[in-house]
């Protein structure tokens, strides 16, 4: 399995399938999966959590396979709340980038961190 030849939905299905396995659907309700979902990803900002900016991007291989391992905590998280509230979440995706490009034309965004309310003077839809 690899990114190029793997969809979401086989993704979906095998995290479907370790749930129901171990009967496990009964304790995976949107509530707790949104919060196993952020403690996830708060276990993947510790990892960076005292690091620059350059130590953060040259990681030694042992914490590379650990940003791996919590990237696929998230992951199926993610995968298990889409199955839940069934959530294409191909077209999610695409439809949130829609409504960002909205909110993030090239024009005012190239090159700045700021959040899309900061752009003074422009006008951006929302």
């Amino acid at each position: 399995m690899n990114d190029r030849h793997t969809t979401i939905e086989e993704l979906k299905e095998k995290v479907r399938e370790f749930v129901r396995e171990r009967e496990w659907r009964q304790f995976h309700s949107p509530k707790n999966l949104s919060m196993s979902l952020a403690i996830e990803a708060a276990e993947l900002m510790e990892m960076f959590q005292w690091l620059t900016t350059e130590q953060s991007q040259q990681l030694s291989a042992s914490d590379r396979r650990r940003v791996r391992e919590e990237v696929a905590d998230i992951a199926l998280y993610v995968l298990d709340m889409c199955d839940t509230l069934d959530i294409d979440l191909s077209r999610a995706v695409k439809d949130k980038l829609a409504v960002n490009a909205r909110k993030y034309p090239v024009g005012l965004a190239r090159g700045k961190a700021q959040k899309w309310t900061h752009y003074e003077g422009e006008s951006h839809g929302e």
